[in-house]
């Protein structure tokens, strides 16, 4: 765990020395480049394996790997929208890495049912459905990743404003009557020994919902907008009469995508962890976890925005 945490931090650090040398836009324009020469592989397997050459399915699957990365590399929602909520909110490695692959794989798979709903059952042809993809769903994917990011940017306000009361509460309250009144609302989750109910779920409950809550929501909004590549890939195997291999090519692709996201899940939740790790005192705490989501929130929300304002 410790050298996951070291890698993860070193991640974030070069992140951090590309945004502020720029390097970014010089990463989008190569990732750009990458993308249409692994376009033109992706054509030439496809060739290869309608005439049926040998190996040809296996060199497709690569190919639609290397794209789904390269256009990960590019500028993409679903990395800020992971690497936000990373930094933002207090989530496992594993759980959100986790949430990074599922997010990933439910692309390709509305890319799937987009595209063969709009062939099957509504006779549409690739502008159609690309006009669908760019004029629709990616719009409404934008919007839901603006709305988490402000989501986090209210939820850090109201922590830090508990934060401050409790800390005004703390040093203005008796602590011996402390301990008695609030003994009977500390534990919410027990039973209570005067009406034998319960007032409320334990700390373990709420944590579970609002972890599956916040994973639905972030898989969701990833997902709404599907890979305009796997579109494409979809829309020409069907037309050969390889609609198996243009699945899994999808796939494929989803599985390169996932492997920058979880890349970047990873980054971000050990910057997070190592920012506050260093911070002992609980008033610095108290402040700086809000401040680091309001901070997450902020990002995310100028993005998102952006991002749905070309969109537009």
């Amino acid at each position: 765990m410790r050298l996951l945490l070291i890698f993860a931090v070193a991640a974030a650090a070069a992140l951090l020395l590309l945004w502020i040398g720029g390097g970014f836009d010089a990463i989008a324009v190569w990732a750009a480049s990458m993308q249409r020469d692994f376009q033109n592989a992706m054509a030439g397997s496809l060739r290869a394996l309608r005439a049926g050459n040998p190996g040809a399915t296996l060199g497709l699957m690569g190919v639609c790997f290397a794209y789904g990365f390269f256009h990960a590399v590019g500028p993409g929602h679903g990395k800020i929208l992971i690497g936000g909520y990373g930094l933002g909110a207090r989530v496992a490695m594993t759980r959100l890495a986790g949430i990074a692959l599922v997010s990933s794989l439910a692309q390709a798979l509305t890319a799937v049912v987009l595209v063969y709903s709009g062939v099957l059952l509504l006779g549409w042809g690739s502008k159609q459905l690309v006009g669908a993809a760019e004029d629709f769903f990616a719009p409404a994917s934008y919007g839901a990743i603006l709305l988490v990011g402000a989501w986090l940017i209210l939820r850090g306000t109201r922590k830090l404003w508990r934060g401050r009361s409790l800390a005004g509460h703390a040093r203005g309250h008796d602590p011996h009557h402390y301990s008695h009144d609030h003994h009977h609302h500390s534990d919410h989750g027990e039973v209570c020994a005067d009406c034998d109910h319960r007032h409320g779920p334990t700390p373990e409950e709420a944590a579970n919902v609002s972890s599956l809550r916040d994973l639905f929501v972030l898989i969701g909004a990833i997902a709404m907008r599907p890979c305009t590549g796997a579109i494409f890939l979809l829309i020409l195997t069907w037309r050969m009469g390889i609609v198996t291999a243009g699945i899994m090519g999808s796939f494929a692709m989803a599985l390169g995508t996932a492997s920058v996201t979880v890349a970047v899940a990873l980054a971000a939740v050990g910057l997070r962890e190592s920012t506050l790790q260093g911070l002992t005192s609980a008033p610095l705490l108290r402040i700086a976890v809000p401040v680091l989501e309001l901070a997450a929130g902020a990002i995310v929300v100028v993005v998102a925005g952006q991002l749905l304002r070309a969109a537009l």
